[in-house]
Formats: structure tokens, sequence, C-alpha cells
């Protein structure tokens, strides 16, 4: 949130936090309704890129939100990557 007279670093700095927090919202979401996923799982079920997915589990991973399971799972290129889950 940003006052209308606050500078312009300060509005992109806001909007910088609130599509952080809607993208671990939509990633939290995937994992409710379909469980345990790989990157590219949750990718596609939250119509993120993989990119913006891989970023939000590490941050989220540090924040205590998810966790990895220990699993591997197949990506979509046919590659093993780990598999994540709500903490």
């Amino acid at each position: 949130m940003y006052r209308n007279n606050d500078p312009i670093t300060s509005k992109l700095a806001a909007d910088k936090v609130d599509f952080k927090a809607k993208h671990y919202d939509q990633i939290i979401a995937v994992l409710i309704l379909n469980g345990p996923q790989g990157k590219d799982g949750i990718a596609d079920r939250s119509m993120l890129d993989p990119n913006q997915v891989a970023r939000r589990l590490k941050e989220m991973m540090q924040l205590g939100l998810v966790r990895l399971t220990g699993r591997t799972v197949k990506s979509k290129s046919n590659r093993e990557e780990r598999e994540w889950e709500l903490a």
C-alpha cells in the first residue's frame, strides 16, 4: 500500500509485494487442491511461469510455508524435479 504523494519507488515496491503475495496464494491453493507437486505441476495449475514458481518456492520455504517431500517427480521436459508440499 502506498499514498498518492509517495515517490514512484515506493509505488513500485508496493506493487512488487502485492504480486509476491498473490503468487504465494496461487501456489498454496494448488498444493491444497492437488497435493504435493513439482515446480512444473504447480506452474501449470497456477498459471504462473515456472521461473516465478521456482523463485517463490524458495522464498516460501524460508518462510516455513512449504517444504520438500524428499521425492522427485517428472518435469514437463521429462527430467526429475523436486516435489513440494505445504509445511
